[in-house]
Order: structure tokens, then sequence, then C-alpha cells
């Protein structure tokens, strides 16, 4: 209680010293701004329930080739436009304070959706690019969601240093390759029997969304649903 009450005492300083500024249109007042947020294009309308692409048949062409592992995928925005922008400043920008901004519509999206799930598990960084970032984007969404949800956040995953960034791939078949055995368990235990909310930025071709779930699975987790910001449709 008293380090929360230093943090918040810490953090209005700041603000006084350097008031936050919207990311998208430098208003003063928030690092997102409600005009913003309304502006933001989401991912709604007729969906794949378990991969979240907007369907243009009577059935996914995407999970019919390559059926997801998660059970369902859910996410909050298109990943076009200011969405791509926002979510950059957040990842490449050092905007980590977007954090909990963004983690409060995660959370929203899961009540909507009525999304079940026993604990939160972020996708995992290398612990260089980590490093050289200064925060995993995934791993602060998840504990800022956790928050609002009033889920645990279990760190049962760790990555690889060898693999070559997700961006740099240009095809689905590309990105599959990239993530396989990429990513491994951290604590069997604490992910065996429960569901999982697997959470990340943004789910492009779902390979890494779909890497982490065959990892969690084998591990023992009962199911798991995929949980991002931003969708590529």
């Amino acid at each position: 209680m008293i380090t929360q009450s230093i943090s918040r005492i810490g953090a209005a300083a700041l603000d006084l010293i350097y008031p936050p500024r919207c990311v998208l249109c430098d208003r003063l007042g928030s690092f997102l701004c409600d005009t913003c947020l309304a502006e933001l294009p989401r991912a709604e309308g007729r969906r794949c329930d378990a991969c979240w692409l907007p369907l243009r048949g009577p059935e996914c062409t995407a999970c019919a080739e390559h059926p997801a592992l998660l059970s369902r995928l859910r996410c909050v925005f298109r990943y076009e436009g200011e969405v791509r922008r926002l979510v950059h400043a957040f990842k490449f920008g050092g905007h980590s304070a977007l954090g909990r901004a963004l983690a409060a519509r995660l959370a929203r999206c899961y009540r909507e959706q009525g999304l079940e799930a026993d604990c939160i598990v972020s996708v995992p960084l290398t612990g260089a690019r980590r490093r050289n970032r200064g925060y995993n984007q995934a791993g602060l969404l998840a504990r800022e969601a956790g928050r609002e949800i009033g889920l645990p956040v279990v760190e049962a995953l760790r990555r690889r240093g060898n693999a070559t960034p997700q961006a740099a791939s240009a095809t689905a078949e590309q990105r599959r390759a990239n993530v396989a055995g990429v990513f491994q368990p951290a604590h069997r235990s604490e992910v065996d029997g429960r569901r999982v909310l697997l959470i990340d930025d943004v789910a492009t071709t779902g390979a890494t969304l779909s890497a982490c779930a065959g990892v969690l699975l084998s591990m023992g987790a009962s199911e798991v649903i995929g949980l991002t910001l931003a969708r590529e449709d």
C-alpha cells in the first residue's frame, strides 16, 4: 500500500513536469485521448470465432487450411491507420505509459465477449530484445489487464534468442516456420489444468499465438484463448 502511494505521488509529480500528451494528436491530458480512442477502427462484424478474421463465406478458409490451436481469438482493433501508429508508439517508441489505457480496452473486450480464463500468460520476448526495448509490451499489457480483470499473470513461457523477428518474415508460411520450436515451457505446474488467456499486442497470421498455444497445451493447459489489441485483416 505504501509503495503504491509513493508510486502515485511520483507519477503525479512527473505529470506536473511533463504533462501527458496524446501520442496520436498531441493533445494535453492523457497519453491516448478519448477523441482519438473513439475514432480507432474496431475489429467487429462477422468474424471467425476461432481466428477472428472477417468471414467472407460460410466458413473460414484460413482455419480450414491451418486449424487454430487457440480455442478462440478476440482482438479490439483492426491493425491499420492510426492503430498501427499507436501500436508502434507503444512497442518501439518507448511509450510504456500507454499500457494502462490499452490494457483497459483488452479488459473491456474480455468482458464483452464473455471470455473466461483462470490465468493470463503473455507472449515472451527474448532477453536481449526486452533489454533493448526496456520492457515487454505484451507483458505490460498482461499485468495491467490482469489487474483490471482480476486474474493472476503467470510467466509460463520463455523464448529462445535466435529467432528472426516476425516483422521480417514476409509470408504466413515463413512466419509459422520462424516460430517453430522458439517458445519453451518455463513453469509447467502454473498452467496445468487451467484455462489460459494468452495476450499479445497484434495478431497478424496468428503463427506466434498458435506456437505459444501449442506449448501451453503440451504443458497441460485445458484451453488457450487469445486476446490482442489489434488484428491484421
